[in-house]
C-alpha cells in the first residue's frame, strides 16, 4: 500500500517550505488528497520521485524544456481552494467586485476603480466589430481587442504603470465593444451583460455574472496563460499578449468547453432527461463537457460557487439543477464533479445568453490574469521560453 505523508512531512523531505509544497500542487508537480479529518496528504512515492529529479516518467519532456514551473505571486491552489494573492477567490467573489479583483491581481489595493476605455479607442473597436459579417461573440471580441490595440499608439510602453493603464483601457473596450450603449456609470458585469444580450438580466443573475468574472481572473499556468507569457517574453505589447491568450482560449478543451456544455444543458432544461442527453453525448464519442479537473480531484471550487449562487437566484435554479443532474448521470461509472465550464454554461443558459457567451466571460475575466502575468514576465529575462526540439524520424501523411 502506498504510504501517505502530511504536508509538513513532504516539506521536510523536499527541503522546502509548506507554502512551496502547495505551489508544487498548483503547478501539477504533486497531487494532494484532502483527508476527512482535515489537512492534505501526499503519496510518499510521488514526493520521493520529485526529490529524485522531477518525475522520471516526464524526463523526456523535461529534457526538451528548461523548466517545468515559473515563479509567480498571483495564484495558488491549496487544499482544494484557489487563492489570488493569498485571498480565497470563492470568498472574494462574495464580497468584492470584478473591478476590485482586477486591482488585486495587478498588485494594487482592491478598490473599485473604473475600467474605461478612451472614447476614441472604444469608437474604433465598435466600428471594426460593426463591419464584421454575422459572427460569434467570441470572434467579435478578439477583433475588438485588435482594434483597441491599433488605437493605442503608446501600447509599446512596458513600464508597469503603463501596462496597467493599457489593461484598463482594453478591458473597457472588451466590456462595451459588442454593444452600442454608452458605458455610463454601470458596473463591469452590467456593461458586459448589455453587450451580450438585449434583455435585462433576470433578478440575481447580474451578481452571479460578477462572481464568475472574479472567479475566472486567473488560474496559474493554464494553456492560454502560457501563451500569454511566451508573448510577453518576446516583449510583445499587452494587447498582443491578450490576443495570444485569446487564441488559445478558443480551443474546445479550454475556454471553448462551455459552448458545448451550454448546448447540453439547454437540452436538459428543455425537458430531456439528463441520462438521455449524457447517453447521446457518450455515444457520439465526444465525452461529457464541463466535468472533472486534474487540479481538483474533489471538485472545482469555482463551479461549486457558481452553482450555489445560481441556486439562490430564482432564475438560475433550473439551469443549476440541470448541471447537477448531468454530473450525476455522468458519474455512474465513477465520480464526475462539475468544473467551471459547466458552471459558466449554467449561467449562460439561465440568462438566455448565446452559446458563445461563456467564452466571452472567460476571456474578459482572464484578460486581467494575462496582463498580470505579463507584468511578471516583463521583469524576467526575455525569450526564456525557448525550448529544444528532439529530432525524430516520422513520415509525412500521404496527400489526400
Amino acid at each position: 500500500m502506498n504510504r501517505r505523508i502530511s504536508t509538513e512531512e513532504a516539506a521536510r523531505r523536499l527541503g522546502v517550505k509548506v507554502e512551496t509544497v502547495y505551489a508544487y500542487v498548483s503547478r501539477g508537480l504533486l497531487e494532494s488528497r484532502r483527508e476527512p479529518a482535515g489537512g492534505s496528504t501526499f503519496a510518499l512515492a510521488d514526493v520521493e520521485e520529485l526529490l529524485a529529479g522531477g518525475r522520471r516518467r516526464a524526463s523526456r519532456r523535461a529534457a526538451t524544456f528548461p523548466f517545468r514551473s515559473v515563479d509567480s505571486a498571483l495564484t495558488e491552489i491549496r487544499d482544494g481552494r484557489l487563492l489570488l494573492r493569498g485571498r480565497d477567490l470563492a470568498e472574494l467573489s462574495r464580497d468584492r467586485s470584478f473591478e476590485q479583483a482586477a486591482a488585486l491581481a495587478w498588485g494594487q489595493e482592491p478598490t473599485a476603480q473604473r475600467l474605461d476605455a478612451p472614447p476614441a479607442q472604444l469608437a474604433a473597436a465598435r466600428r471594426t466589430v460593426a463591419a464584421l459579417p454575422p459572427a460569434d461573440p467570441a470572434v467579435r471580441l478578439r477583433v475588438a481587442a485588435a482594434a483597441a490595440a491599433a488605437a493605442d499608439p503608446l501600447r509599446y510602453d512596458l513600464s508597469p504603470a503603463s501596462v496597467v493603464t493599457s489593461a484598463r483601457g482594453l478591458l473597457g473596450c472588451l466590456l462595451d465593444a459588442l454593444g452600442t450603449e454608452p458605458p455610463g456609470r454601470r458596473s463591469a458585469a452590467s456593461r458586459l451583460w448589455r453587450s451580450l444580450s438585449p434583455t435585462r438580466p433576470p433578478a440575481g443573475l447580474l451578481q452571479v455574472l460578477d462572481a464568475a468574472l472574479v472567479l475566472l481572473v486567473d488560474h496559474g499556468l493554464a494553456a492560454s496563460t502560457v501563451a500569454a507569457r511566451v508573448a510577453a517574453s518576446t516583449r510583445a505589447d499587452p494587447y498582443a499578449v491578450v490576443s495570444a491568450g485569446m487564441a488559445v482560449l478558443e480551443g474546445p478543451l479550454h475556454g471553448g468547453a462551455s459552448r458545448e456544455a451550454h448546448g447540453l444543458l439547454l437540452r436538459v432544461v428543455s425537458g430531456r432527461s439528463a441520462e438521455a442527453v449524457v447517453g447521446e453525448q457518450l455515444r457520439s464519442g465526444r465525452g461529457v463537457p464541463g466535468l472533472g479537473h486534474p487540479l481538483y480531484p474533489e471538485g472545482d471550487p469555482r463551479a461549486a460557487e457558481l452553482l450555489d449562487r445560481l441556486e439562490q437566484a430564482p432564475a438560475g435554479r433550473r439551469a443549476a439543477a440541470a448541471a447537477r443532474a448531468v454530473a450525476a448521470a455522468a458519474g455512474r461509472g465513477g465520480p464526475a464533479e462539475p468544473n467551471v465550464d459547466l458552471g459558466l454554461a449554467a449561467l449562460t443558459v439561465a440568462g438566455g445568453l448565446p452559446a458563445g457567451a461563456g467564452e466571452v466571460v472567460f476571456a474578459v475575466s482572464r484578460t486581467v490574469g494575462w496582463t498580470a502575468h505579463a507584468l511578471e514576465e516583463y521583469a524576467e529575462e526575455p525569450l526564456r521560453w525557448r525550448g529544444r526540439e528532439v529530432p525524430v524520424s516520422r513520415p509525412l501523411p500521404p496527400p489526400s
